[in-house]
């Protein structure tokens, strides 16, 4: 139990250092470029465990799996992710970290729409509070801000929302480590198609007067120097391989609902990073926004740690018996 929580630790640290990480390499990189790059190298570093799971569960994978991934990969690579980044563009880092976090309340609603899944009373009650909470940050009636970013944020919560929710319909199948690798591997191959597809000449020019410049001959390599290289590997091996591998390991060594505390600090650890690393202020309006949301992430995650930890109890008292049985019976059946 203490390793999981020394995972949900450093995967809460990488995943609130996102953001502020994209912000100092977006000024290096093509968007679509970065979102390439650090997706394909966090995948390998997914693959070794990925790998190892397959084995563990003796499954090979089937051409259903693989058309699975695909779309998977489609929703959170190509769609969401993009969203991500342009939203780290064009809004500061820290409001981004704050209303992406807020993908947990689009989870319980796509939960209800597509798997059937129960929305208690709590639950209703925290997406109303997370609701206000994002209102009150950006502040619609007031809004100075970028408001594309906004959109794009809000775009990409959406998004990866519906991918985890299509996900669990073949998680326990593949293993969740395997979906995210395979996810992240089959969006990559689906942007080289569209990173191709932007040098075609009547393309490239398409996306220029649309004023979609970034789509317009996506660069794959190009910009590699030894600083910017550096800041990729930490995003792409960092922020996106380890935590999502501490991220899973976490939750089998705890649960899911323990392990979702990530999502539930990480608005108020990425405002701080941003501020020390960015010198972007937390207003007065984001305080109480952050507030809000955390507030409204408690009230539906105390309800459901509960039992989490009511059957890690009884697993435990379990292991306990077992062993002292079995010492038992070695006392007994020595003369």
């Amino acid at each position: 139990m203490k390793k999981g929580y020394l995972y949900i630790a450093l995967a809460t640290f990488f995943f609130s250092t996102m953001e502020i990480a994209l912000k100092l390499s977006a000024g290096n990189f093509n968007p679509i470029q970065l979102t390439f790059l650090r997706f394909f190298i966090g995948g390998l570093v997914l693959l070794p465990l990925a790998m190892n799971e397959l084995k563990k569960k003796n499954l090979h994978l089937s051409r259903s799996d693989l058309a699975f991934f695909f779309l998977t990969g489609f929703i959170c690579v190509v769609i969401s992710m993009i969203l991500f980044q342009l939203s780290v563009v064009y809004a500061p880092a820290s409001t981004v970290a704050v209303l992406f976090s807020c993908n947990s309340v689009f989870v319980v609603l796509f939960a209800y729409l597509f798997l059937r899944e129960h929305i208690h009373k709590h639950t209703i009650l925290s997406i109303i509070i997370s609701v206000i909470g994002m209102t009150i940050i950006i502040n619609p009636m007031h809004f100075t801000g970028s408001a594309v970013g906004v959109i794009c944020a809000l775009g990409s919560a959406v998004t990866f929302a519906l991918y985890n929710v299509i996900g669990r319909t073949r998680s326990d199948r593949c293993g969740g480590i395997t979906l995210t690798c395979a996810s992240f591997l089959c969006g990559c191959a689906e942007m080289l198609v569209i990173i191709g597809l932007s040098h075609i000449p009547n393309v490239a020019s398409g996306m220029k007067n649309a004023g979609l410049v970034m789509f317009s001959r996506i660069p794959l390599f190009s910009a590699l120097t030894l600083p910017s290289f550096l800041g990729l590997l930490y995003v792409g091996i960092c922020v996106t391989g380890l935590g999502y591998t501490f991220y899973f390991l976490a939750m089998e060594a705890t649960s899911a609902a323990t392990t979702s505390l990530v999502f539930y600090i990480k608005p108020v650890l990425a405002p701080i990073f941003a501020l020390i690393l960015l010198h972007e202020a937390i207003s007065g309006q984001m305080m109480l926004g952050i507030a809000f949301i955390i507030v409204g992430s408690l009230v539906a995650f105390i309800p459901g740690i509960r039992p989490a930890k009511g059957a890690t109890l009884k697993e435990d008292m379990r292991e306990i018996e077992t062993e002292f049985e079995a010492e038992t019976d070695e006392t007994t059946i020595k003369p």
